[in-house]
């Protein structure tokens, strides 16, 4: 044990970055990346615990949907949430996320992003991996709300690019103490690309059926949207998606120009409030080597604090027995923003 305390240590010293000292002992049952990755959105039950859900108005006269649990105290640390991409207050991971906060005695709050919660927004508009807006209401909504509240961050796949691109892009409030980024796809483009390799596919098809659904409800809500109905019925890929609905939807010229502007890899530099970026080294969703560039930028930020286990899949993690899977990712995330509340 001091041996490997020592390394971890030394490890610290000779790059700049923080490690875990803990370890992810995966299930043995459980190979490889993809198993883990899906395993626990097949099996999985969790209960629900957020206390309600709230509505709120947003600046571009919409409303966003807000899941709640009360903070106990007025000083009473508080877990912001943000989801992955066709998320839903469902979602087992986030679940555990807000188990984890009443277990503490904490509050949360889970954003969910726009037409998530089973509504097509009123704005002619939706979420996607580099829209911040909605982020940077909710988040300083928060701090003016509950002032006197130690905020934590996690933020989950497509919502962990969301919040490092934010954490790079604007000031936190005062209040922000950490951030946590699980299975982030640094890099839109590479991510797009590498999905679209062996079993990996599945996913891609899986994703994009639920995105053209919205979308072709979308037009129906904003029929003059930008958007070549056609194309994105023949839409099959993350790129073709991007590239016939979410690019000329946002404001971009494009799927490239979108993944280049909307990637949190590029904002790394720029961030200062501590952030955790837990990845597995054999996430389905990332090519490994985007993850030797976010090392990098580790070693000249030392807000960033590195985490990449060698496998666990994407938002995957699972340790323990197939009688009692443990889903490691939620308590070491925790634990490791405790420090900070």
């Amino acid at each position: 044990m001091l041996r490997t305390q020592c390394a971890a240590q030394q490890r610290r010293k000779s790059t700049g970055y923080a490690v875990s000292d803990q370890t992810f002992r995966p299930a043995w049952w459980l190979p490889g990346p993809h198993l883990p990755t899906v395993f626990g959105k097949l099996v999985r039950r969790v209960p629900p615990a957020h206390d309600r859900i709230e509505r709120w108005a947003v600046p571009d006269g919409d409303e966003v949907s807000v899941a709640l649990i009360d903070p106990p105290t007025a000083a009473a640390p508080i877990l912001t949430i943000f989801h992955g991409l066709e998320g839903t207050i469902r979602s087992t991971y986030a679940q555990g996320l807000l188990h984890q906060a009443r277990r503490r005695g904490w509050g949360a709050a889970m954003l969910i992003w726009r037409s998530c919660d089973g509504r097509i927004p009123r704005a002619p508009r939706m979420y996607h991996s580099g829209e911040t807006s909605d982020a940077q209401f909710f988040l300083h909504a928060l701090a003016n709300r509950h002032p006197e509240s130690p905020l934590l961050s996690v933020g989950v796949s497509l919502g962990a690019n969301v919040l490092l691109k934010w954490l790079g892009e604007h000031t936190a409030p005062p209040t922000l103490r950490a951030a946590a980024a699980v299975s982030t796809p640094f890099d839109l483009a590479e991510g797009a690309r590498h999905l679209e390799r062996g079993f990996s596919r599945v996913y891609v098809r899986h994703f994009v059926q639920s995105l053209r659904r919205k979308a072709l409800a979308a037009l129906d809500v904003h029929p003059t949207l930008p958007v070549d109905r056609a194309r994105l019925l023949r839409a099959r890929s993350f790129w073709e998606f991007d590239d016939v609905f979410t690019a000329p939807v946002h404001g971009f010229l494009g799927a490239d120009d979108y993944y280049q502007r909307s990637s949190s890899l590029g904002f790394l530099p720029r961030i200062v409030t501590p952030a955790l970026l837990f990845s597995a080294v054999d996430d389905p969703f990332l090519p490994s080597a985007v993850l030797d560039e976010v090392r990098q930028h580790a070693r000249t930020n030392r807000a960033l604090h590195v985490d990449f286990t060698p496998t666990g899949g994407h938002v995957g993690w699972i340790a323990g027995s197939p009688i009692a899977p443990h889903y490691y990712m939620e308590a070491h995330v925790a634990d490791w923003m405790a420090r900070f509340a």
